[in-house]
């Protein structure tokens, strides 16, 4: 695996005083982009589909997905300043740096590939007055002419946009003052009604890209006066402009042409404008409004991306402005680089729907962005704009859902590749000064969690929370090893160590608990780690288990190391009498070292493991989930198990290993089954005999009382030179066998 790297994320740059106001900066590209193609060439076809009252539905629905979108922009905006990037720039100090990215990239591949769109739109309208030009080359010449425009400035772009608005204007009133289509007209394209009409959604799908130019403006955040108050404001004004215009092009389109005659001809406002060429010279002003938008919009959002190290290190160069306004010239070269080539050989009607479903996705974020950030409350999030979380959740859900209502495929072609830029820019592990959402949705949720977590036990739903007590975790890794083998990365781990010397500073703690973190991290250990200090190594740690937790959710298994000095040993059966005093399971690991291991330090296969039986209740029933946990590990996958248990006389081993075979059977275990009959010999000599070729041996203690001291020295004494072997004592108030056994299925074994 590659070796990740952690990027420092630095400011990006902030707008400059004397930028873009209101008027020219948000309300001018965003309603040019929102009066757009779609109005002149396809509008007719959705009134004629789906007639007057369908269609004044269809505008307000998609309006109104829209607006709540901009309501969402309008809280991020006031809350915080908006630099160069807009909806990019939104996202990432909303939602983290991989959040950011993941959309970011995809908007500017959208926005870059928008404008050959809106070129070759353009190209192929001019062709078809001019049947001598190409299309091609048309489109080529339009795209350097376009990018020139932006190149002198956003605001020598912005101004040319007045030009192509007042063109859109004038072929508005052309059609107002006109009249309605003679029937003659279009009788060679109409014959007894034979156009085929679509179903609602269909239309809406076709309509819905009309109105989502709302982030015309905000792409432009970077060259705006006043940010906050500009996006809000234009964003409203424009999409309060473009409802109110669609609204009375249907009413037009119906009362002055058949249904007919709207689906067949694209151009049906040509036939009843006052000046029917003022129609084509809007189609021209929206195609071209449309890819100067988008080639100013575009290289800021790229230059956002540079500037934050979202991008590989050697496009680094595309972050670096030009001038006193921080224009981002090289981005819109390389933008226009872009743009060319998919002019020249793209056909860009196969991928349309997808750049369609990159724009909703950037919307839909950006509605969750803003629900969330309500939903949680968060004392940084104080937007002077205010909106209710539910509005823009709902927006976010009117977003995805027309996204899988225009083209399903094409939305899970973005989904994908928007899942796999967050995936690469989790594992480069980029931090950021900002921070995100993230710690705080996951505050709330484990907030909720825990104040509803149940006193009732569940037996199908315990699972082993170890803490393991691992002095230094690179001297005692096999404790580490084992505990990770029974939560194999899914359940809560804790790595501690008590430090053995008093009034430590709390920073340096600090410091031990991220070099022990970052050895976890390297190895592939997920665990929580905490480290404290004490005189008393063993005192300490009682009270590290007795502190450590948060209301229950708190670790029920204590693994640690056994002892075998006997000048502390007093000290140590105390604390494990305290462990069991406090209800928790303890696992004592004895004679474990670097067993586990080959002669090259890797970790080998464990082949054996030998648990020592006395039925599925207490710490017999301990045992048995213990090894089912260990036998999913990698390290012990496939080990085979051997249930022994010893008796004294000959007769009972066939009734003891049917009743043995009848509880395997009702547990689902697989395991080898071994009555042992004494003979006469003592335990210890049956014992060592019968594991000495174990992997793990796993052996029940009895309850700490007053001679627990007496009694640790025996079980050292009976595993003396034995392999690895863990000692269990199950200290949960719990019964073991109901979480092996359906309680209304189990013996009394």
């Amino acid at each position: 695996m590659a070796k990740k790297s952690s990027v420092k994320i630095e400011k990006t740059i902030e707008a400059k005083e004397g930028g873009l106001g209101t008027f020219g900066g948000v309300y001018t590209p965003s309603i040019l982009t929102i009066l757009g193609v779609i109005m002149y060439l396809r509008f007719g076809w959705v009134v004629g589909n789906v007639g007057l009252w369908s269609s004044l539905l269809i505008v307000t629905l998609a309006t109104s997905i829209t607006f709540l979108t901009s309501l969402s922009v309008a809280a991020i905006a006031t809350d915080q300043r908006v630099r160069i990037g807009g909806a990019y720039y939104m996202i990432s100090r909303s939602l983290g740096i991989e959040s950011g990215g993941a959309i970011g990239i995809p908007l500017y591949i959208a926005l870059s590939l928008s404008v050959a769109l809106y070129v070759v739109g353009f190209a192929e309208s001019v062709v078809g007055v001019f049947p001598n030009l190409d299309v091609r080359w048309v489109g080529l010449v339009t795209t350097l002419g376009v990018t020139s425009l932006a190149l002198l400035s956003a605001k020598a772009a912005i101004r040319a946009q007045y030009i192509i608005m007042l063109a859109i204007g004038i072929s508005l009133l052309s059609l107002i003052f006109g009249s309605p289509v003679e029937a003659s007209a279009t009788a060679e394209l109409v014959s007894d009604s034979t156009a085929t009409k679509e179903p609602f959604w269909v239309v809406f799908a076709v309509f819905f890209p009309a109105v989502t130019g709302i982030m015309a403006g905000v792409n432009m955040s970077g060259d705006l006066k006043d940010p906050t108050n500009s996006i809000p404001k234009g964003t409203f004004a424009a999409i309060g402009t473009g409802y109110v215009i669609y609204i009375g092009l249907v009413l037009i389109l119906a009362f002055r042409a058949t249904p007919d005659q709207l689906i067949e001809d694209p151009l049906i406002m040509r036939k009843m404008a006052f000046w029917g060429d003022a129609i084509l010279l809007g189609v021209w002003g929206a195609t071209l409004s449309s890819a100067v938008g988008s080639i100013l919009g575009g290289p800021r959002v790229l230059q956002a991306l540079a500037k934050d190290k979202i991008l590989p290190n050697w496009l680094s160069w595309l972050g670096t402005g030009s001038g006193e306004d921080e224009e981002p010239r090289y981005g819109t070269i390389f933008t226009m680089l872009v743009a060319l080539v998919a002019v020249w050989f793209g056909d860009l009607n196969l991928i349309a729907p997808v750049l369609s479903m990159f724009f909703l996705t950037t919307y839909g974020v950006i509605n969750l962005a803003a629900g969330i950030e309500k939903l949680l409350d968060s004392p940084s999030y104080r937007p002077t704009f205010k909106v209710h979380w539910a509005i823009s959740l709902l927006g976010a859900v009117g977003c995805f859902s027309v996204m899988v209502l225009i083209n399903l495929t094409a939305t899970l072609i973005a989904l994908v590749f928007v899942g796999i830029i967050f995936i690469w820019l989790e594992r480069r592990e980029l931090t950021s000064v900002w921070g995100n959402l993230k710690n705080g949705l996951l505050m709330a949720v484990v907030r909720e969690i825990l104040l509803k977590l149940s006193d009732d036990y569940e037996p199908k739903t315990w699972r082993p929370r170890p803490l393991v007590l691992s002095g230094s975790p690179s001297k005692r890794w096999h404790l580490i090893d084992f505990a990770n083998s029974l939560t194999h990365n899914r359940g809560i781990l804790t790595v501690a160590t008590v430090f053995p010397e008093g009034n430590v500073s709390r920073e340096r703690l600090d410091n031990m608990e991220d070099e022990i973190g970052n050895f976890l991290k390297k190895r592939a250990i997920e665990a929580l780690v905490r480290v404290v200090s004490s005189d008393d190594p063993f005192s300490g740690s009682v009270k590290l288990v007795e502190a450590y937790g948060i209301g229950k959710l708190v670790p029920n298994t204590i693994i640690l190391g056994g002892s075998e000095n006997p000048d502390i040993r007093k000290k140590y059966c105390d604390m494990v009498k305290s462990f069991y005093e406090m209800k928790r399971n303890v696992v004592l690991i004895h004679g474990a070292d670097d067993s586990h291991k080959n002669p090259k330090g890797k970790a080998r296969k464990q082949q054996r493991i030998d648990v020592w039986w006395g039925g599925v209740k207490g710490n017999g029933g301990l045992m048995m989930i213990l090894v089912h946990m260990l036998q999913n590990s990698l390290s012990w996958k496939n080990a085979q198990v051997n249930l022994k248990i010893m008796v004294g006389d000959e007769a009972a081993v066939d009734e003891i290993k049917t009743n043995m075979k009848r509880i395997i059977n009702e547990i689902r275990f697989e395991a080898n089954i071994e009555v042992i009959v004494s003979g006469g010999k003592s335990f210890r000599e049956v014992f060592q005999e019968s594991s000495s070729a174990a992997d793990l041996i796993l052996l029940g203690m009895a309850i700490p009382d007053e001679k627990f001291a007496s009694y640790y020295e025996n079980m050292l004494h009976l595993t003396e030179g034995m392999p690895s072997t863990a000692f269990v004592l199950a200290g949960q108030e719990i019964s073991f066998g109901e979480v092996l056994i359906p309680q209304d299925t189990m013996s009394d074994t």
